[in-house]
């Protein structure tokens, strides 16, 4: 058998294991941890860092985001701290921030889980930086657990933005997480984000992979 029908065959057989494991078994998605971080209007950044401040670039994300080397403290309403909470930029049209459910539980605060951007109504919270304290109104939610994905991803996942699917992880826990959204965006890399609390109770660690089973 010459070179060239080996590579056929081959190329045959992993498309059709690539078919039965995104069509069969459910399309896998890498998982991406994600901890407890801010969000900052320019406005805000200023208050806590100094007029005219810019955030500085730690670590490139997707969608045009970056982890910032900008760190803060954020108080809940008894005056209990988590020290350290990185800035994600760039700077957005709201302040947010995003914690999870056992942060909220030690800060005292009473976030609710909300898809990002969705604040209205959300539990206050103070951000405290280098030069200024800020006090946020509403601001502060447990990130909703979803999947960003590329519009290509989202068709061959066979699904689409804004839909909630349910997503299984595959290991020792069998977990199944229901209500995941999905995010799609030609700026999106194939992630799903869940909070640390989530990851610890399912066993998943940074770059696990789970399935979307809708």
């Amino acid at each position: 058998m010459d070179n060239q029908n080996i590579e056929m065959i081959t190329r045959l057989v992993m498309e059709a294991m690539q078919k039965q494991e995104t069509v069969g078994n459910g399309y896998v998605v890498p998982v991406g941890v994600s901890a407890r971080h801010v969000h900052l209007t320019q406005e805000h950044l200023e208050i806590l860092f100094g007029k005219g401040y810019q955030l500085t670039r730690k670590k490139e994300l997707m969608g045009g985001q970056f982890a910032s080397n900008e760190q803060v403290t954020i108080v809940g309403l008894k005056l209990r701290a988590i020290e350290n909470v990185r800035i994600l930029g760039p700077c957005r049209k709201a302040s947010q921030v995003e914690i999870s459910a056992t942060d909220a539980i030690r800060l005292g605060v009473k976030a609710p889980i909300r898809e990002s951007g969705d604040i209205k109504g959300s539990a206050a919270i103070a951000v405290v930086g280098p030069c200024g304290v800020l006090y946020l109104q509403e601001g502060c939610i447990v990130a909703q657990r979803h999947i960003h994905m590329s519009p290509k991803d989202a068709m061959a996942a066979g699904v689409t933005n804004g839909q909630e699917v349910s997503v299984k992880a595959d290991n020792g826990r069998g977990t199944i997480f229901n209500h995941v959204k999905i995010r799609v965006d030609e700026s999106f890399t194939l992630e799903m984000h869940i909070d640390t609390d989530e990851a610890n109770a399912s066993g998943i660690v940074q770059g696990s992979t789970v399935r979307i089973v809708k």
